[in-house]
């Protein structure tokens, strides 16, 4: 068995007191799992976007990821710090990235957030991520000890193809460290979640925000551990909340040859008959 766990919380727009809160929340976690997930923009929330540049910190200079680092060595854990907002120098823009942190407190691997939300979704606030953030390139698949996991963040879930490299890559568990905004949360968060799960046969962690923060946007919550068939293991519903779960790896080949679909080419199949 694999012990996880995700952490839920609202994030404001102070990085100590924001790690503050959250440190006693991953050691609560750690008594019982080996992989701890927080949510993205896990130490901060700006309130405007002003002191969205201002305060993000040096993506080579870091307070927040040394301490969650050491955190994570203290612990003996593998952390997922689900993204930190940072500001390259060699550019001086800002990208949104994920973190996993080994249990000697090393970094095992980075991910920056490919999708940008450009979006509006009619709940008073409008989304413009490409305005201010550098987007990523590259999945990234990566080893939790022995198990492949793959990385996303967020606006990623709705893009598929993502997920099916990841998985068709090895990939037996999908990390996807969110702040879903209430609006589409309503809508759509367990929808994308469970379906990404039950087409590529892998186990789902997503540690999400919830609660309304300092800019006035409004966070979802619902933090979800899903499993390959597409069960919901976990459903921290809103507020602050640590979720856990034990995740049997072995079901991830159970689901994949019940419904063998993860390696098939359909569409170029069917594609033929219409020429």
């Amino acid at each position: 068995m694999f012990k996880v766990a995700g952490i839920q919380y609202c994030a404001g727009d102070n990085h100590a007191q924001n790690l503050k809160h959250i440190k006693p929340m991953i050691k609560k976690a750690a008594e019982t799992a080996l992989f701890v997930a927080l949510p993205e923009a896990a130490t901060y929330i700006a309130a405007d976007p002003d002191q969205l540049m201002s305060s993000a910190e040096w993506d080579d200079d870091s307070p927040s990821q040394r301490e969650l680092s050491e955190l994570a060595r203290s612990l003996n854990i593998w952390l997922l710090i689900g993204s930190l907002i940072l500001r390259k120098k060699n550019k001086n823009q800002l990208v949104n990235r994920s973190l996993l942190v080994k249990p000697n407190g090393d970094l095992a691997c980075i991910y920056d957030k490919i999708h940008m939300f450009d979006a509006d979704i009619g709940d008073g606030q409008t989304y413009r991520e490409s305005n201010k953030f550098t987007s990523g390139s590259s999945p990234i698949l990566a080893k939790v000890g022995t198990v492949n996991v793959g990385l996303s963040i967020c606006y990623d879930v709705r893009f598929p193809h993502l997920y099916r490299k990841l998985a068709q890559d090895g990939a037996k568990i999908l990390l996807v460290p969110s702040a879903f905004t209430e609006k589409t949360g309503r809508a759509h968060w367990h929808v994308l979640l469970r379906a990404r799960a039950i087409e590529n046969g892998c186990f789902v962690i997503a540690p999400a925000q919830s609660g309304t923060h300092a800019d006035g946007r409004k966070t979802f919550g619902h933090s979800l551990i899903v499993d390959p068939w597409g069960t919901i293991i976990a459903d921290a519903g809103i507020g602050d909340a640590v979720i856990t779960a034990e995740l049997d790896l072995n079901a991830v080949e159970q689901a994949r040859k019940s419904v063998p679909s993860l390696y098939s080419n359909p569409i170029i199949e069917e594609t033929k008959k219409y020429r």
